[in-house]
């Protein structure tokens, strides 16, 4: 019996040492990766101020060729119209429903449900039911409905 005890204890023992292993190896790895990461988020930081300056830069450029022609306050609320409107297309550009399929798109007016799809639109089933019989579409009572 006191064989078998010994073996268990040697087994745990090397388990919990392999274990500690891995644990180091881990955690060895992850912090290189996590340095590169850091790396990479300061460079980004870094590009990130210098095009914003740029930006500004280009922002007081269009400002000041627009100064001769217009009085300045007008020269400056042009250029601000023109950054409104890139602003605009930029965002509009980075939305996910840009990256929507066809065929899934929003009621007007209506706004999507937590899942990405209109509140008052069911989902539509894979595959019909067995039988072969399609069941009708509960109505939603919305403008077209027909009232009784």
């Amino acid at each position: 019996m006191q064989r078998l005890e010994h073996l268990q204890r040697l087994d745990k023992h090397l388990v919990d040492e392999l274990a500690q292993v891995a644990r180091e190896t881990v955690r060895d790895e992850l912090r290189e990766q996590a340095r590169g990461q850091r790396r990479k988020a300061a460079l980004y930081a870094a590009s990130g101020a210098a095009a914003l300056y740029a930006g500004a830069a280009v922002a007081l450029a269009v400002g000041l060729a627009l100064a001769p022609v217009l009085p300045d306050w007008a020269a400056a609320l042009v250029t601000a119209a023109l950054l409104g409107v890139l602003a605009y297309v930029l965002r509009n550009a980075a939305r996910p429903s840009a990256s929507r399929p066809a065929g899934r798109t929003a009621v007007p007016g209506r706004h999507p449900a937590p899942g990405g799809t209109p509140a008052s639109v069911p989902p539509m089933p894979s595959a019909p039911p067995a039988g072969g019989v399609v069941p009708p579409r509960p109505h939603d009572g919305g403008p077209g409905a027909p009232r009784g």
